[in-house]
């Protein structure tokens, strides 16, 4: 990696919008960094701090990362951790880092789900991987059935007083769910400023009820993969690309790219062309054009990928044509 000593851009912070976390005095960039993909071990490392370095010159201080990231489980953290004591730890109180625990993490029945004590053992081995005292939020990732919701919340509210997460959030909970989470935060005194769910233009089921609710709750929303994994950028409109996620990766089936969702595609692209946008910019916006949406979590494979997208947030307006006409083809 890179020796030279990293000084970020004196002008990092005006070149990016930011929003409010529901009902909290936290404020996120419009358009995040996440680790899921790409930070792993069969990622080069210089190209990830390189990555990271042009997010945060350019506003980014949110960095969304969970202990199974990878891969392996928690490669994405340990390369985090490497990055922080290399040259990001002297802007820590400038960046709002988000990690997570509720899939699997390691054998046997503590190293998945929500137990109080999956929950607290996570988290510790997440601090050490990242070279951290503290998460700035720490979600449950997914609701465990088996475990009382009770004491999920309860373990969440004393890793906040513990002092090892300033904030809670909820990742992928049912609206039902959530509604008996937000009500137990609430009477304890931890309020959960964030809840973070898959959200796109081919995936709007928030859009019902979860959205709503959380703004209704005074919690903030987080848009994760915003780009349904690359469906909704310019990748697919000629087929599969030898070396894309589609073709390499089990995250993302060939049989989801159907003759009818390819028609979608390029007219929505052709929507955006019109707009002066690539398919993706006008994805992103589109998401952000509602102001109860927090902020996005994009991930970016190069600096070229991630600084294309930071485009988008250069025309957030739609007119009501173009979303009658978007509605109307999904």
């Amino acid at each position: 990696m890179n020796s030279d000593i990293y000084i970020p851009k004196a002008e990092r912070y005006a070149t990016m919008g930011y929003r409010r976390a529901g009902r909290s005095g936290v404020m996120l960039p419009e358009i995040s960094l996440g680790f899921w993909h790409n930070f792993g071990k069969n990622h080069d490392e210089a190209s990830g701090l390189e990555i990271v370095h042009y997010a945060f010159d350019h506003g980014i201080c949110h960095f969304d990362l969970a202990n199974n990231y990878g891969p392996p489980n928690g490669a994405a953290e340990e390369r985090f951790g490497r990055y922080m004591k290399q040259s990001m730890h002297t802007h820590r109180d400038e960046m709002f880092i988000a990690t997570k625990a509720g899939h699997p993490m390691w054998a046997g029945p503590y190293g998945d789900w929500g137990s109080r004590k999956s929950l607290i053992a996570s988290l510790d081995q997440s601090l050490r991987r990242m070279n951290l005292d503290y998460v700035d939020i720490y979600y449950t990732h997914r609701y465990d059935p088996g475990t009382p919701l009770e004491e999920t919340m309860q373990a969440l509210v004393d890793i906040v007083r513990s002092g090892k997460a300033l904030y809670i959030g909820l990742s992928k909970y049912p609206v039902e769910i959530a509604h008996d989470a937000y009500a137990y935060l609430e009477a304890h005194d931890v309020h959960c400023i964030l809840y973070q769910g898959r959200y796109n233009m081919l995936t709007r089921q928030p859009e019902e009820a979860i959205i709503p609710q959380a703004h209704n709750n005074g919690t903030g929303f987080v848009a994760f993969s915003p780009l349904a994994q690359g469906l909704l950028t310019d990748r697919y409109l000629q087929g599969i690309p030898e070396g894309s996620r589609m073709a390499t990766s089990n995250f993302l089936q060939s049989e989801v790219l159907t003759e009818e969702l390819l028609d979608k595609l390029c007219q929505l692209n052709i929507i955006a062309n019109n707009r002066g946008q690539t398919l993706a910019e006008m994805a992103l916006a589109w998401i952000l054009r509602d102001e109860r949406i927090t902020s996005v979590i994009i991930g970016a494979s190069s600096v070229e990928q991630l600084k294309r997208n930071l485009h988008a947030r250069e025309n957030l307006t739609f007119t009501a044509e173009e979303i009658e006409k978007i509605d109307h083809l999904l």
